[in-house]
């Protein structure tokens, strides 16, 4: 099943194997998962928007009463299941950002990570969260940063159409707050490290990212960006 105005992933779609070492290498020092959990309650029904293969769902079950992954991508949402099969509190659910496959008002949190949130453009995945958040719920946006590191000069030079300043500004406007975070991507060897900047970069960027990288490190750098649904409670009463 195909899902309107649905665009192919460059990464994940094609290479999900590098990608779930791009996942493993991912925040190896922690402060991302710290400041998420920081920014918004976890402990109710969790939402991830473009799950992909299911990585973040296993940790977002250690807290959650209940979490459902969104996949546009049917060998995904299969690879997803698979992952998750013995976990009861999770379910994974072909959708979309602009369709979730959810009744109205029902979930707490609905979290996208470097998925279909990248700025102007995204107003009707905005308008579908509000539609599935209970009063008082959160809509959480883990977008990487392009204005800061190396990874984020990579970033810019890769896709020169991609204004990650005015990114950041499309959500002011929609009414986020917004916490950046540092933290290291970590890789076990040198050609993971490699596998994974070539399916992030152009050719010829990615070979600078790799020669510019020494070591298996590399800082990146993330912002989080919170909207919550008014409550619908006067103060005082």
């Amino acid at each position: 099943m195909t899902f309107p105005g649905v665009a192919e992933s460059p990464n994940i779609w094609r290479w999900p194997d590098v990608y779930e070492a791009e996942n493993a290498a991912q925040d190896a020092t922690g402060a991302l998962w710290e400041a998420l959990e920081a920014s918004v309650d976890l402990s109710g029904d969790v939402v991830d928007v473009g799950c992909g293969d299911g990585y973040h769902l296993p940790r977002f079950a250690t807290t959650a009463r209940s979490v459902t992954g969104v996949e546009p991508h049917p060998p995904l949402v299969a690879r997803a299941r698979a992952r998750c099969a013995d976990l009861p509190s999770v379910s994974v659910a072909g959708g979309s950002a602009a369709a979730l496959p959810l009744p109205d008002a029902s979930v707490d949190v609905v979290h996208a990570r470097t998925a279909y949130f990248f700025g102007h453009g995204c107003e009707p995945g905005l308008a579908e969260a509000d539609r599935v958040l209970r009063p008082g719920g959160a809509l959480v946006v883990v977008d990487l940063d392009a204005t800061r590191h190396s990874y984020g000069a990579w970033m810019r030079a890769s896709a020169p159409g991609y204004d990650p300043r005015g990114a950041a500004r499309f959500f002011e406007t929609q009414g986020f707050s917004t916490r950046r975070v540092d933290t290291l991507w970590r890789f076990p060897d040198r050609p993971t490290m490699a596998a994974v900047l070539r399916i992030e970069f152009t050719p010829a960027v990615a070979d600078r990212a790799v020669d510019g990288t020494t070591g298996l490190a590399l800082p990146v750098a993330y912002r989080i960006h919170v909207r919550r649904r008014p409550s619908g409670l006067v103060p005082g009463r």
